[in-house]
């Protein structure tokens, strides 16, 4: 029974964090809380 329950509170933290990462996605915030000036990937994640 102990493992279903840590297994739902595990589960319940993962979808509360992609729920958020889709929000901030949708307000155009940046997911990796940096500049973006010197990063090698910043042209797929913003394709301005």
């Amino acid at each position: 029974m102990g493992n279903f329950i840590v297994g739902g509170v595990l589960l319940a933290i993962v979808v509360l964090v992609v729920v958020r990462l889709v929000k901030n996605k949708k307000a155009g915030k940046n997911q990796c809380g940096c500049g973006c000036d010197s990063c090698g990937c910043s042209s797929s994640c913003h394709k301005e």
